[in-house]
């Protein structure tokens, strides 16, 4: 699929920028909700979507804890998948499952035209290497489980919404995201041609206080590219320890080793031209006669430039032999125009000082699979606010050990992106019924809750699982 040009992106955000409330709000369990002849409303308002959460959040946060409580690795989400399934289904989604291994897919469509937009959430655990300091088992520390509730949340707030919802809202429940291998698959079972998707949206758990969301207009997140050096003769292991020195003096900054640090990080990226608009993270190690190098850095144009560095520095040496892969594993780049529209959006939720703004790609130690969606189609890529007053900050810093999210944070998350969804899939037109395209098979008229598994690997069917559910 071709990236839209700017005047596109331009264009569909002025399109999507106006947010009139809907009056009242209906639940659509048994039939198609139908428009009234001669209606038109805009978007979902705030009213009906905040009376829908109420009704709705103290069953999602029991969800999020049973999923916290079920951990699984990349690839081996079939649990969370099938809890996942059963809530789409039970909202009255299209379902799909065994989309590129344990991902689900999930397809609302409103009762008036509109436009296609998606919402991302990915499922896995971290595994026990990648928990800072190391860990015994997988678990939840990177907030997958709120990001996965969240997203239910949406899905079941619209679909009661769905009478007043424009277009089709496609939710995307992912696996392998901490393997950086979730997505891709996803994206190669055909997941956003199927869907015709013309926008996606994510969150992810940042250290920012509850309540708050940080948008990434223009940044992101890094992303990551690796190098293997191979030496030769007598001294080979001496001259590997050397090299693996000499290339490590390429990183201009090093991972924060205190709480401290991590505060002055946050900062630092919240700042124009921060020491982090431009940097080098990088990690050399020899062993025996090889060096193995890993890095991020920013803006991903220097990844060139850093490539180039790595081999002036491994031909110093006689014999050295340099590889890498085809090329570096994406950056994820957020489109300004919808990250700037997203801020307008989240400005109108109450609190205070509810949205602070990115000036680099944060945090600039790790990766995200999200990347290759936005390669396709644009979209936003936002932080949520999960550190609970008081807490340390590593409380709210995905991969520590006692990352904690504030519970409040997953209420606050599916207020905002079911107003957002609701908005950007709006398109004023003609009012009524429309034939809508069953994205895993043929054209036909919308069923209220229908399970498709045409072409695709399913998996079991989920039963009566003892886990508790949305049905408030």
């Amino acid at each position: 699929m071709k990236r839209p040009t700017e005047h596109a992106l331009a264009r569909r955000t002025l399109l999507a920028a106006g947010m009139a409330a809907a009056a009242g709000a209906g639940t659509v369990w048994g039939t198609a909700g139908k428009a009234a002849a001669g209606e038109w409303r805009g978007p979902v308002g705030n009213g009906p979507v905040e009376a829908e959460v109420t009704r709705l959040e103290a069953g999602l946060i029991e969800l999020r804890r049973d999923l916290h409580r079920h951990p699984e690795l990349p690839g081996e989400e079939r649990r969370t998948a099938d809890v996942v399934a059963r809530e789409l289904r039970a909202a009255g989604l299209t379902v799909t499952t065994g989309v590129g291994g344990h991902g689900v897919v999930g397809v609302l469509h409103g009762t008036r035209p509109g436009r296609t937009v998606a919402y991302r959430a990915d499922m896995d655990a971290v595994p026990p290497k990648d928990i800072v300091g190391g860990g015994q088992a997988a678990a939840h520390l990177c907030g997958h489980d709120i990001h996965t509730t969240v997203a239910l949340g949406v899905a079941t707030v619209l679909a009661r919404l769905r009478q007043h919802l424009s277009g089709t809202v496609v939710f995307l429940f992912q696996p392998a995201e901490e393997s950086l291998s979730g997505a891709r698959a996803m994206i190669e079972a055909g997941v956003l041609e199927r869907t015709r998707v013309e926008e996606i949206h994510a969150l992810h758990c940042g250290p920012f206080p509850v309540g708050r969301f940080a948008v990434t207009g223009g940044y992101g997140m890094p992303g990551q590219d690796k190098a293997e050096v191979t030496l030769q003769g007598p001294d080979a292991p001496e001259a590997a320890r050397r090299l693996a020195a000499d290339i490590g003096a390429l990183a201009t900054v090093t991972p924060p080793q205190t709480p401290a640090d991590i505060e002055r990080m946050v900062t630092d990226a919240r700042t124009p031209d921060g020491p982090f608009a431009r940097f080098v993270a990088l990690r050399a190690s020899a062993q025996d006669t090889k060096v193995s190098v890993s890095y991020r850095c920013w803006p991903r144009e220097r990844y060139t430039e850093i490539r180039g560095e790595i081999r002036r520095l491994a031909t110093s040496y006689a014999g050295a032999a340099v590889s890498f892969p085809a090329e570096p594993f994406p950056a994820l780049v957020c489109p300004e125009p919808d990250a700037r529209a997203l801020a307008r959006h989240l400005r109108r939720a109450p609190g205070r000082d509810p949205v602070v703004t990115l000036h680099s790609a944060f945090p600039p130690f790790s990766g995200e699979d999200y990347a290759l969606y936005l390669d396709r189609v644009p979209g936003t890529y936002t932080f949520l606010g999960v550190r609970a007053p008081g807490a340390p900050i590593t409380a709210g810093y995905p991969h520590f050990p006692d990352f904690a999210p504030d519970e409040r944070s997953i209420g606050i998350g599916v207020r905002a992106m079911a107003g957002w969804l609701a908005q950007r899939s709006h398109r004023q037109g003609v009012p009524g019924g429309h034939a809508v395209r069953d994205p895993w098979g043929s054209s036909s008229v919308e069923p209220v809750c229908s399970v498709t598994r045409i072409g695709v690997k399913s998996t079991a069917s989920t039963g009566d699982l003892p886990v508790p559910g949305l049905r408030a």
